[in-house]
């Protein structure tokens, strides 16, 4: 026997294992009470930290139905602006779909939209979800733009902050509504949807060519780090994103296994795909096409340390994975060393060079695809760049098509065939 949190029942699965479940008790939810009844899994240790979760939220909204204070002098005030993005932070929304790397961006925008300033010197953060109107945001989006207190050039703006912050409350209010609809006016639960934005001249992301991606790699080699060499290939020849191979998403599992000698497989976390990329063909004479002897040459530097393929070497036999951001900062030192190396030299300008080199490469949008496994055409197409490659190939191929039409032309303006169409005498017969 064991103690559980409150709420929380155990039952018995076929396979003998115990899994635990949230329960909210039947008098509660016929109070509508908003906390959903929720399966916590067979982990004891983390039941009880998601249960400890379920109940503090538990807790803030009685107290609230009862009119009391909210307990905790950290615990925002239920139903404020500061609450909501709370409650977003603990959501499956951001924790199954926000990606590691980028919450700290998150952290980031929800307290920028928090501490913004109202007429009345209070914080946006402390008023209540029901008092932001579709007019408050878009003062509030004024407010996101201008950052009154920050140093910006004369008529400079944060276009582009302004817009991720829109972005942020609009699906942050969706999450939360979806979990809590009486704390949102009935009328217009949404007031971030619509909120109309400032044209701005959006910036591309940097891609890096073939050269200068095994330039880098071999001067990280030869600087001593192999791991971040084998990144930069393995995300622009098998476009994998960078977190997903520091992550440990690749493995030398992944590599010619027994079972698959001549594939690597590349999981993408993004999208839940797998690709099996080939790494060679054999022709009917048995004769064999290697389509990445460069790469496969940059992965044999690489030290087996571990099942997942970067790994940063302790010494003394002891590996462990690398920080994203670590590994970055090793990259952007090295990038200003190598020759040959350009300046926005990044793993994701790797990555964004692999796809540029598939449409250069003319492939069709369903190869392309087949390659990236991105679900959409949109999604794809956003990341190839318009290289001078792709306009040299573009041009060729519109200079062959008028040249094509001038010959028709000619051709067909060209006088009739004059033995067939000339008369011929008719013979008088005697």
């Amino acid at each position: 026997m064991v103690d559980l949190p409150r709420h929380v029942i155990p039952k018995k699965l076929a396979s003998g294992a115990i899994a635990y479940y949230y329960n909210v008790p039947t008098k509660y939810r016929a109070i509508k009470c908003p906390l959903s009844n929720e399966p916590l899994g067979t982990d004891y240790a983390r039941m009880q930290a998601r249960a400890k979760t379920l109940n503090e939220q538990f807790d803030e909204w009685d107290q609230a139905r009862k009119g009391l204070p909210v307990s905790g002098v950290m615990a925002p005030k239920y139903g404020t602006v500061d609450w909501l993005f709370r409650e977003y932070k603990i959501s499956k929304a951001y924790l199954e779909k926000v990606a590691e790397r980028s919450r700290s961006d998150y952290e980031w925008a929800m307290d920028e939209i928090c501490n913004v300033l109202t007429k009345s010197d209070d914080r946006v953060g402390g008023r209540l979800v029901k008092t932001i109107s579709p007019r408050a945001a878009d003062k509030l989006y004024d407010k996101f733009i201008t950052a009154k207190g920050r140093k910006l050039a004369a008529g400079k703006q944060r276009l582009r902050t302004g817009e991720k912050l829109i972005g942020l409350c609009r699906k942050a209010w969706r999450v939360v509504h979806r979990l809590y609809p009486e704390e949102f006016p009935a009328g217009v639960p949404n007031p971030w949807e619509g909120v109309t934005v400032k044209k701005r001249a959006k910036a591309k992301k940097s891609a890096v060519t073939r050269d200068e991606a095994y330039a880098f790699a071999w001067g990280a080699i030869d600087a001593g780090y192999p791991e971040a060499a084998a990144t930069a290939v393995i995300c622009f020849e098998w476009l994998q994103r960078p977190e997903n191979v520091v992550a440990g998403y690749i493995t030398w599992a992944d590599y010619r296994a027994p079972s698959a000698p001549s594939i690597i497989r590349v999981a993408h976390h993004k999208t839940g795909t797998i690709a099996p990329h080939p790494l060679e063909e054999a022709d009917e004479k048995g004769n064999v096409t290697l389509f990445y002897p460069d790469a496969e040459e940059v992965l044999a530097k690489l030290p087996r340390l571990g099942l997942p393929m970067i790994l940063r070497d302790l010494g003394d036999g002891a590996a462990k994975p690398w920080i994203y951001s670590s590994l970055n900062h090793v990259v952007a030192r090295l990038r200003k060393k190598i020759e040959g190396v350009p300046p926005y030299f990044t793993l994701d300008a790797c990555r964004h060079g692999g796809l540029t080199e598939l449409e250069e490469a003319e492939l069709t949008d369903g190869q392309g695809r087949a390659l990236s496994t991105h679900k959409t055409q949109h999604s794809y197409e956003g990341y190839a760049k318009r290289s001078a490659k792709r306009m040299l190939s573009a041009t060729r191929k519109r200079h062959a098509h008028v040249l094509a039409n001038k010959i028709a032309t000619s051709v067909q303006n060209d006088g009739a065939d004059s033995v067939q169409n000339e008369k011929q005498e008719v013979e008088k017969s005697a």
